[in-house]
């Protein structure tokens, strides 16, 4: 079973009726029994960042997710819950879990894109990855597929958890992490199938990881 992580800053339902879609059981919680006893956890975000942080500080989630992440729990952050896994956001001026390293900076309304256009932001609608590093998450998932995304603010994480890019005005880390802990700026709950590949195969890495215990 599979754990979403429900603290009111998040997009659960849509993150359920994908994992219903797939016959993957879940379960939209804040119970930290729930969620230390699910094989693996998705933790999702829409909004700002300070507001996440505030509704995860308050129902004592922030701890929680630490907590599991040093236990090896799987974890998959999405959007805000991506951007928060770092240690700052400039959005809202927010202090972070801090569980990867980096931080989440906005996108300069300077920048042009490849016509030499002025960026809209948000940067919302559908995109692709350049792929940096081999990531399971993306296994028959085809190169050229595309992802929904939305949103203002942008990941900045260290260099070597960079799994995947995207260009919108300048390149930036759309997927990061490490084996277990994976963050996707953009929303596969929301991206078809190519968003569904990436689901099913979070899920059968945290059923061989509980497999393994």
């Amino acid at each position: 079973m599979l754990a979403i992580v429900d603290y009111e800053a998040g997009n659960q339902t849509s993150v359920r009726r994908a994992l219903d879609f797939l016959d993957i059981p879940s379960a939209i919680t804040a119970d930290p029994n729930v969620l230390l006893q699910a094989d693996g956890v998705i933790f999702p975000g829409v909004g700002a960042a300070g507001q996440a942080m505030a509704e995860l500080s308050e129902k004592g989630l922030d701890t929680v997710l630490k907590e599991m992440i040093r236990l090896g729990k799987p974890l998959l952050g999405i959007c805000v819950g991506c951007q928060i896994l770092l240690n700052y956001s400039a959005e809202n001026d927010t202090r972070t879990l801090g569980v990867l390293p980096g931080e989440c900076r906005r996108f300069d309304p300077n920048w042009t894109d490849e016509e030499g256009r002025n960026l809209i932001i948000p940067h919302m609608g559908w995109n692709g990855l350049i792929r940096q590093q081999e990531c399971i998450l993306l296994d028959n998932v085809p190169q050229e597929a595309e992802f929904y995304f939305v949103h203002s603010y942008f990941p900045v994480p260290s260099p070597e958890l960079v799994l995947a890019t995207t260009m919108y005005g300048r390149e930036f880390a759309s997927l990061f992490g490490r084996p277990g802990l994976w963050a996707t700026q953009f929303h596969p709950e929301k991206s078809g199938r190519p968003g569904l590949t990436l689901l099913s195969n979070f899920q059968a890495y945290c059923k061989e990881v509980a497999h393994a215990q």
